[in-house]
This record gives C-alpha cells, structure tokens and sequence, in this order.
C-alpha cells in the first residue's frame, strides 16, 4: 500500500476511467483500473473507516461508452477477470492498438484482434470547458479523437488501459447530456484476492466457483468483499462514506469515476471518465460494519427521508399534543447499502445490514424504508440503498450519530 496516511489525513489520486477501457485491455484482471491502496495508520480489521468526500473534478476531456456484449471465445468464464486471446489462447495477453474501431486492439503474441467485449449500441461525447455538460458526437468526429485517444481521455501518468475512445462508438450523436461526477469504486481493501469490479455482492457472485484464479465460495465471498463498487450516483462531493475495515491500515482505493449516471446504471455502463479526488479519512475505533453506510448530501437524498423543516416540526408538534403525546422522535437521514446477486436479494441484504447496524427489526427497517425514505437502486443487477429517516438515539448507540449531525446540520 502507499502511505501511510494519518487518521484525519488527506488522500490526493488522480483517478483513471473505471470500466471500458480496461474491459478492452486483456492485460488487466480487475475488470476496472484503481488507484493503489493508501494505508490509514490506526486502522485495523473491525474498525469503519469515515471517508468525506472533498472534491472530484473531472479532468478527461471526452469519453466513449455504450451498452455491451461479450463475444463468445474471448474470456475463461469472465470477459472482466479472465480475457484471453482465442488465437494463439494467451491467458491475459499483452497487447497493442492499431489503428481505431472495434478490432483496434491486437494481441502482441499473435497479431489477431482481442476484444473481449464489443459495443452493441454506444456514444462518444465530448464535455465543455466548465465540465458541466457534453455533447455526443456523429461519426466523423468520433474517429477524430479516436486517433488522438490518450489525449482526449486524459489518462493517469501510470495507467495501462487502452482508452475506449478508440473504438469511435457513434450511433447516438448530436445528444446534449449533464455532468454530475461521482465514484463507481470507493472503498477498502478485501481480506482475500477479488477483482476490483466484483468487490461487491452482484458481480462478485460471477466468481463464485469460477473456471479461473479468482474463484470464491459464496460463504468467502460474503466474509471478505468490502463493497466497494457500488456505482451509487451519490457517492460524490459533500457526502460522507463508512466503510469496513477488513485489512491493517484499512487499504482505502479510488476509480470508476463518472461524469454522470441515471439510478440503475440500467445500460450497464455509463460515462467513465479520468479525474482528480481529495478525501479526508477517519478511522472509527471498534465500529465494526458488514457493508458500506452512506450519509449522502441533503439534496440527493430522496423526498420522503429528508429531515423536516421547522414548518413541518411546529405542525407535528401541534397535533402530537392533541393526542397527548408528550415528546416525538428526533430522527437524521442514513443510507446503508445493500448487495447481492439479484435487486431482491440486494434489498433483503440491505434491510438486514441496517437491522443490525441500529438494533431494529427488519420489519422495523422496512417501515421507516416505506413511511420515510427509500429503496433506491444504484446498479443493476444488486447494488441497492436503503435510505430512511432513524432515530438519533439508534444512531448514537451505533457510534455513527455525529457523521448525522454534521452532515446535516442537526
């Protein structure tokens, strides 16, 4: 790991694009292209981690994307984790691009085109100078800046990926779209080897007995996986992130930055993009957490699980009195993530992670879910939030209230 960084201490990376340029460059086995761990002093296997989010500026100055296939004799099991040349049959081979489109790049063994994914139905888009919107872009200029890739995608000094700009997607031009950057992968490090891209409990069950390296048991994979690719749009600028602790010094990683992404990421992929992030860490002694916890800023939290407003309260009160009700429940927004192999078994995940966070039931969980807050979906197939107003006595007793209070002025 690089670091180490203090409790309390600033974490600076310059991120790479998260998802389909590595997922055309076989050499790469996470499926995704990370920063490399940062250890936190203090932090050991038990603990959370209180991650805030300062600041995520996107620096790539375009980007390609679309809904994919996985051509048939180009992986062993997982295009993500396992590509393979079926030419001369090279296990994560090296290779090179020639030229652009979609047989640009070519082994370096045999020549031959590897592509262990195609575009099926893609875009590239170009984004403005303030980096708030884009534009996607017709043919002719789409190969333009496939010939001039590196530039345009604004790759990290180290990364290895081929950028997907050179594939020149173009079959939905002329599409003005926004930028609301957020990270696709924030998190620490597993207690076992897992690929960057299945380090969560919807994609990582692709490994559970898998023909390669990577293969896991679903009781080892529930033991290690940290979560921490969870595509959740709200995972960006202001928010606040708790997190496991499942390795000495925590192993805090960064990528799959995106300019932007409806709930559900539903194409399966959206805008990844190379930027600049600044987080401050803070290590929660004893805190021990199954799955991430997200404080989310006050305007991405969904309607019914905001915290009132003095008009609302002064109402509330009115008619508690009424009824002779001498105190009411003073409540904060908290949103625990949940995970698994289907959007159902994400929820049940999810519901049973925040039951046993604050000491509830989870029919408890499900009312306060339905009455005041949310089941919102962060990814398709199994990344899910369950976003509600608690208690604050439930978040105190769980050590998590004054991430609650400060992010929302309480």
């Amino acid at each position: 790991m690089l670091g180490p960084v203090e409790d309390g201490g600033t974490i600076i990376a310059n991120t790479a694009p998260g998802c389909w340029g590595p997922m055309i460059t076989p050499r790469l086995r996470g499926g995704h292209e990370v920063t490399r761990p940062v250890y936190v002093n203090g932090a050991e296997p038990g603990d959370a981690l209180a991650i805030r989010i300062r600041d995520i500026t996107v620096t790539a100055i375009a980007t390609a994307s679309g809904h994919d296939s996985s051509p048939e004799g180009f992986c062993l099991g997982d295009p993500y984790v396992a590509a393979r040349c079926p030419h001369c049959d090279a296990l994560w081979p090296e290779t090179h691009v020639e030229g652009i489109g979609p047989d640009a790049v070519r082994c370096d063994k045999c020549g031959n085109p590897v592509k262990p994914f195609e575009v099926v139905h893609g875009y590239t888009v170009v984004f403005d100078e303030s980096r708030s919107v884009g534009v996607t872009m017709p043919k002719e200029a789409a190969e333009k800046i496939a010939h001039n890739a590196e530039h345009y995608a604004a790759l990290p000094d180290h990364s290895v990926q081929h950028p997907i700009l050179v594939y020149a997607p173009s079959d939905m031009p002329a599409v003005m779209v926004r930028m609301r950057p957020f990270l696709g992968q924030l998190g620490t490090t597993p207690s076992m080897p897992l690929p960057d891209s299945h380090n969560a409990g919807d994609f990582g069950s692709a490994l559970i007995g898998a023909p390669h390296q990577y293969a896991v048991t679903a009781e080892q994979l529930d033991e290690h996986r940290t979560d921490g690719h969870m595509d959740i749009d709200a995972v960006r600028d202001g928010a606040i992130l708790l997190t496991p602790v499942k390795v000495p010094g925590a192993g805090v990683y960064i990528g799959d930055m995106h300019a932007g992404q409806g709930d559900g990421e539903i194409a399966g992929h959206t805008m990844d993009v190379a930027g600049s992030v600044t987080l401050q860490v803070e290590v929660i002694k004893g805190r021990t957490l199954d799955g991430p916890v997200l404080f989310p800023r006050l305007d991405d939290l969904p309607p019914m699980a905001r915290p009132f407003s003095a008009d609302e309260k002064a109402k509330a009160i009115a008619l508690a009195r009424e009824w002779s009700i001498d105190q009411l429940e003073e409540t904060a927004p908290i949103s625990v993530i949940g995970t698994g192999p289907t959007l159902n078994q994400a929820i049940e995940n999810g519901l049973g992670r925040a039951a046993d966070l604050l000491g509830m039931t989870v029919p408890e969980v499900r009312n306060r879910a339905t009455i005041n807050g949310a089941i919102e979906i962060g990814r398709a197939p199994g990344v899910i939030q369950v976003t509600f107003l608690a208690p604050l006595s439930a978040l105190d007793a769980a050590g998590i209230g004054k991430f609650a209070r400060e992010q929302y002025a309480l």
